[in-house]
């Protein structure tokens, strides 16, 4: 049997108002890919935190482990001596740096303060072909996509002696093919001996590359299953999440679908920089009260630049075609006027494009319609907190005050902020743009009743999503996109995975 290679005992970690850790504890094996779950909140990213040393030595209570070794790291620089590295959700690579340079940085292959560039190029090559990206060393981190930014991150970690690789969330923002890629990379790894603790919310890629599975629940340790010795399942996972069975993965909604009352025909649109290359090209699109409409595509087929371009072209230069609401010719020519129109956007970034995180959530809620608390240019304080509160009963956001700043809230509960955000502005189309994207099963539930019953409410829904199941699940009606194009348009009662993989995949030359 393998050796315990890391034990994190009585972990107790507190922030003001908050206990986010409570006498914690995990044991990992040598060489093994032991996944960390939970919900949103739960602790798991705080765990991995006060292991890496973001959270220092002192500002915890508990004993950490590794190797048989007492440590207490004061900062990420110590734990990385003794081979622990952590891959944050958030990439941290520098786009205007090299791979290379991002690779080595902190980290340079130097001789008395004079970098060795033939010997980091080496190197680099090295450990991209490890990881099995095919770039040039000097190729900026820019130029690359997320999935290839997600392999650099990890040859920086392989640069660095890994005995013990950390990843959060690491497939959250990848497509199916770079996710497959990167967990098959992980079992790579552990061919080779390098132990993994995996944070996903995944369950069916845990399911494929996991060997044992911690869960947590508000900040405590529930259980470990092992996948050779317990009876494991999604189904119990989730029980061991939420607290509770989840029987229905979405909320059961019997649609009243009333009249088109959006449209838009010959939607045009070129990309912002290369003037002649067409992004959306001519698509029809229409949209019913009450419906919830999905759109399904592979990652560059156009859904979030077309959602964009609705909400007051906020992408795209050259946009062409004509909308129509309630029957009449509308322009959407700037975001104001989008609003004005009643049409919302959830952007799937809600971190770099939907929130302030340095405000609160007071205001971060009111501030995509702020006349409907102020008068003469003057805010009301008092009716914008009461507001706030309400938003923060109905959507159950999970904090304890409305006065607390979004950055410190988790993801699933920053989402919900962003929701509120929007459904503040008395939409009657909300376009939800990857809505669930690094939610946890529970939080993922709490926002699809929040969307069932904006669309009872007589709202129109359209809904961009990477998941099948999620959008086979919650919508009515489902266009698929290819290059820029719509390849088909299926009903509810029609629609399933293949028909739809079959659409997405269908190209300009087999229309």
């Amino acid at each position: 049997m393998s050796e315990v290679i890391l034990a994190m005992n009585g972990i107790t970690k507190t922030f003001p108002g908050v206990k986010a850790l409570e006498n914690v504890n995990l044991r990992v094996l040598e060489g093994e890919i032991h996944a960390l779950m939970g919900e949103n909140g739960a602790g798991k990213s705080t765990l991995m935190k006060v292991l890496s040393g973001v959270y220092p030595f002192g500002s915890y209570e508990g004993e950490i482990y590794f190797e048989d070794v007492l440590c207490q790291f004061q900062d990420i620089s110590q734990s990385e001596q003794k081979g622990i590295v952590i891959i944050h959700q958030e990439l941290a690579l520098i786009p205007q740096l090299s791979i290379a340079e991002n690779i080595f940085l902190g980290n340079e292959r130097s001789h008395r303060g004079v970098i060795n560039w033939y010997e980091t190029d080496l190197a680099t090559k090295e450990l991209l072909a490890k990881v099995g990206l095919v770039e040039a060393p000097t190729t900026l981190a820019s130029m690359i996509g997320v999935g290839k930014q997600q392999l650099v991150e990890i040859a920086k970690a392989l640069s660095k002696k890994v005995k013990l690789l950390i990843l959060d969330e690491p497939t959250a923002a990848l497509n199916e093919e770079d996710s497959e890629n990167l967990l098959q990379l992980l079992l790579q790894f552990k061919e080779e001996g390098i132990t993994s603790i995996i944070i996903s919310h995944k369950l069916n890629e845990i399911m494929k590359v996991a060997d044992a599975i911690t869960i947590l629940r508000d900040g405590q340790t529930i259980e470990t299953l092992y996948m050779t010795q317990d009876d494991i399942s999604e189904e119990r996972i989730i029980k061991g999440m939420v607290g509770r069975d989840l029987t229905h993965r979405y909320p059961e909604r019997t649609p009243n679908i009333a009249e088109t009352f959006f449209e838009i025909k010959n939607w045009t649109v070129y990309h912002p920089t290369q003037s002649q290359r067409c992004i959306i090209d001519n698509v029809q699109l229409h949209i019913r009260r009450g419906e919830i409409v999905g759109v399904a595509g592979l990652m560059g087929a156009g859904r979030t630049e077309l959602a964009m371009s609705i909400f007051g072209e906020s992408y795209g230069r050259k946009v062409s075609g004509e909308a129509f609401k309630n029957g009449k010719l509308i322009k959407l020519n700037n975001i104001r006027a989008a609003i004005d129109y009643g049409i919302a956007y959830v952007t799937e970034d809600r971190k770099e494009y939907g929130l302030i995180l340095i405000d609160d959530i007071k205001h971060n809620i009111t501030l995509a319609n702020l006349k409907r608390i102020s008068s003469k240019n003057i805010v009301n304080d008092h009716q914008e907190l009461m507001d706030a509160e309400d938003f923060r009963t109905r959507l159950n956001i999970k904090t304890p005050s409305v006065h607390q700043k979004t950055g410190n809230l988790s993801g699933g509960n920053q989402q919900k902020v962003v929701l509120s955000k929007w459904i503040y502005t008395e939409p009657d189309l909300l376009i939800l743009d990857e809505p669930t994207r690094g939610i946890d099963v529970g939080a993922k539930y709490e926002i699809y009743k929040i969307i069932n019953e904006l669309a009872d409410e007589g709202k129109g829904i359209m809904l961009i999503s990477s998941e099948l199941p999620e959008l086979l699940g919650m919508c009515d009606r489902i266009y698929v996109m290819n290059e820029g194009l719509f390849t088909g348009e299926v009903i509810r009662s029609e629609a399933n995975q293949e028909l739809l993989m079959k659409f997405m995949t269908k190209g300009r030359n087999n229309q």
